[in-house]
């Protein structure tokens, strides 16, 4: 069978419409849900988010603690993150206890960080009820460039370091069981392809444009998800889910040429604000019947995992997210990149350490 180089024109076509229809008819489609979206009381419940000082994160880390969650804002920034806790609790006093949030240094673009951040939370031997993989970069117009691991900065910082992440955290995951895994998506993966021998654009065989990198990214963490959704026995109590924020106005938007940002500006009406942008991963962490819908796909030996749309309902990932043989490539090609055996997730079930070739050695 030949190798597949890139998406049919079909599929191509078919995501681009997607994407269309998405951008003008996102508001209409979520004009159900409420602004922000009602939680149900979080006490005793943790999530770890990641890229929370700002955007769609920083809205997620908000509204959870004001929920009554514990929140562990998994940042770069870590006195930008202790600046916003100031802020918030200053906000938040007089209207009950105060909020019990807290900021750990987590650089996606070190992969030795996203290990000691995990050792470190480990260590604490609590439970994570969510882990809101949020943190995401789209260089727009950018030439390539690559983090000091030597991967490709969208792969490393959309892809690998989540994926790295989630895979660490699994004990702590194990101990908040029901847990869930919640990958803050796009629907630009839609128009995305990943060559499980070319995660780097190096080859030459595609030309490097930030669009590859970043649709690229987003797709291989869509296939990802979808192998570790299926790896994870009912019985772990995780589920696993992307989500799609919808088309928002955030920091990624300053990447983009100043002319795009104007136009970002003069079409409000169809571009979320972070608040509205932040209702899908809200819903994924929070909402008691995603862990049932979760295993319901897996009985079904459905070839994805859970996706949810920005309205907040069960949505289908591409068509190329679909093809089972990519995905698993995808999976043995990031453990690799990763520096993790093969058996990871089941030696991590059995309660065993599992050595990374990045961080300290340990988890």
């Amino acid at each position: 069978m030949k190798k597949k180089e890139a998406l049919g024109w079909m599929e191509w076509l078919r995501g681009w419409m997607y994407l269309i229809h998405e951008m003008l008819f996102q508001r209409i489609m979520a004009s159900h849900l409420s602004n922000p979206m009602p939680l149900p009381p979080l006490n005793d419940q943790t999530f770890i988010v990641t890229g929370s000082t700002s955007g769609i994160g920083r809205e997620i880390a908000r509204q959870l603690a004001e929920a009554g969650g514990h929140v562990v804002m998994a940042v770069r920034n870590t006195k930008a993150a202790l600046d916003l806790i100031r802020k918030w609790q200053d906000d938040w006093s007089g209207r009950g206890l105060p909020l019990n949030i807290e900021a750990m240094e987590l650089d996606l673009l070190s992969l030795d960080s996203v290990v000691r951040f995990a050792e470190a939370y480990n260590a604490r031997l609590g439970p994570v009820h969510a882990l809101i993989n949020n943190a995401g970069i789209f260089q727009i117009g950018e030439p390539q460039k690559f983090s000091k691991d030597g991967y490709e900065q969208h792969l490393q910082v959309n892809h690998l370091g989540p994926a790295l992440l989630s895979l660490m955290l699994l004990p702590s995951l194990i101990r908040g069981s029901p847990s869930r895994i919640v990958n803050v998506n796009s629907i630009m993966h839609y128009v995305g392809f990943v060559d499980p021998d070319d995660m780097n654009v190096t080859s030459g065989k595609k030309k490097y444009s930030s669009f590859v990198g970043y649709t690229g990214s987003k797709l291989a963490e869509v296939m990802f998800s979808s192998v570790l959704h299926k790896r994870l026995p009912a019985e772990s109590g995780i589920s696993v889910l992307c989500v799609s924020p919808g088309i928002v106005q955030t920091n990624v938007a300053r990447d983009l040429p100043k002319i795009v940002q104007t136009g970002y500006r003069l079409i409000p009406y169809f571009i979320f604000s972070p608040e509205e942008g932040s209702r899908s991963a809200l819903f994924a962490a929070t909402d008691p019947q995603v862990p049932e819908y979760t295993e319901m796909l897996k009985a079904d030996q459905w070839p994805v995992c859970a996706f949810i749309s920005q309205d907040c309902r069960p949505t289908n990932p591409s068509e190329e997210a679909h093809n089972t043989e990519t995905a698993h490539k995808v999976w043995e090609k990031t453990l690799e990149l990763i520096g993790l055996p093969a058996d990871v997730v089941e030696r991590l079930l059995g309660g065993e350490e599992v050595e990374c070739k990045y961080g300290a050695h340990t988890s």
